[in-house]
């Protein structure tokens, strides 16, 4: 017999796709290795379980209030291959904003973002021209417009000077040069 209390747990049982993370034995090595985590610490998550365990469980229990948390991971997989009763970590994150989206849970500001991210992506064109625009206004941008209060991720960080070339640019240029 299992016993499950529930709080979203019966939901992450029945789903094959989350039922791993179920087994989870709390070691916080996906934390110790989450470059999320270990930038911004536990309090950040704002749930019981921080770290990249955290952002799947914490969905199960309301998706409504921790919609935010599976979009706060690079993906790189480490949260994985650290993982001692192996599960499927960076997998089970990717799986959750697709039904975040599904859902439509995110906000507007979000679904117009990752849609035009797609576009550009999609481009490499556009994606180059995107890159070489930047570069150029990057370094004739107001400071008051990088680093004002309106801007909570600027104002507390300085950018690096925008390099005059990209890594593609100087890329083929060696390559040439061989």
């Amino acid at each position: 017999h299992i016993v499950l209390v529930d709080n979203g747990r019966s939901r992450l049982a029945g789903n094959r796709n989350f039922r791993r993370s179920l087994s989870c034995i709390r070691c916080g090595a996906c934390m110790n290795t989450c470059p999320v985590f270990r930038r911004t610490g536990g309090h950040s998550y704002g749930t019981t379980v921080p770290g990249p365990i955290g952002s799947i469980l914490a969905p199960a229990a309301d998706a409504r209030q921790h919609y935010s948390l599976p979009f706060a991971s690079s993906l790189c997989g480490s949260c994985t291959d650290v993982c001692p009763v192996k599960i499927d970590l960076h997998h089970q994150l990717l799986v959750w904003r697709r039904e975040i989206s599904r859902l439509g849970l995110l906000p507007w500001s979000k679904r117009f973002s990752l849609t035009l991210a797609g576009f550009v992506l999609q481009r490499t064109w556009l994606y180059n021209l995107s890159g070489k625009l930047a570069r150029r206004v990057l370094r004739v941008l107001p400071d008051f417009l990088v680093y004002s209060r309106l801007n909570i991720w600027g104002r507390r960080r300085q950018l690096p000077v925008p390099p005059r070339k990209s890594f593609r640019e100087l890329y083929d240029e060696t390559d040439e040069q061989q």
